[in-house]
This record gives C-alpha cells, structure tokens and sequence, in this order.
C-alpha cells in the first residue's frame, strides 16, 4: 500500500493564481499601450521620451515587466522541476534564472527613472 504524504493545502493554487492575474495585468498592459500607439504613435527620440517621462507610465510598465518576470519564474521552475532531475543541476539552473531575472529587473527600473 503506498501512502501520501501531503505537504498542504492547495499547494499549486498560488502560483497557479498568480500565473492567472500577471497574465491579465500584462495583457492590460498591451491593451493600453496599443490604444496608445494608435492615437499617437511615438515617432521620434523626444515622442518616445515624452511618452515615458510620465510616472504613471514608468510605474505601469515596471508593473508590466515584474508581472512579465514573476510569470517566467513561476513557468521556467514548473519546467525545471519537471525535466531537470538531477537535484544539484536544477538548484544551480534555478539560481541563474533568479539571479538573471533580478538583474533585468534592476537594469529596467534604472532604464525608466534615467529618463
């Protein structure tokens, strides 16, 4: 007879949920910036950086890109505890996609306040 041994309560449904919600806050990100681009597509260097000098624009593409990065996380980890067996490899793979993963989302919060 095999037992279970549960680790706890709905386990997968957090980060299932979070897949759910920065999927939606990226696709209300593309929706907008869409809408954007149709009324007055940027053109130049000075459209671009007028479009972005706003706050509220820095502050939602930021929110754009850690929903986009918190979303690979949870996708690559699924995909790396699925494939990668052996426990070493996985564990070092994992750390150099969080390491690359902080490192993106440092170099884009410095990219849209040195505007």
């Amino acid at each position: 007879m095999v037992k279970r041994v549960v680790v706890g309560a709905h386990y997968g449904l957090r980060d299932w949920l979070v897949q759910r919600v920065t999927a939606v806050v990226m696709v209300v990100y593309i929706l907008f910036l869409m809408v954007v681009f149709m009324v007055s597509p940027p053109s130049d260097y000075g459209s671009w950086k007028a479009l972005f000098s706003n706050q509220w624009m820095r502050a939602a593409t930021l929110l754009f890109l850690l929903s986009l990065f918190m979303h690979a996380w949870i996708g690559v980890r699924d995909i790396l505890m699925d494939y990668v067996r052996p426990t070493g490899l996985r564990l070092a793979l994992q750390i150099v996609v969080v390491l690359a993963l902080m490192f993106y989302g440092v170099w884009a919060a410095q990219v849209l306040w040195s505007i």
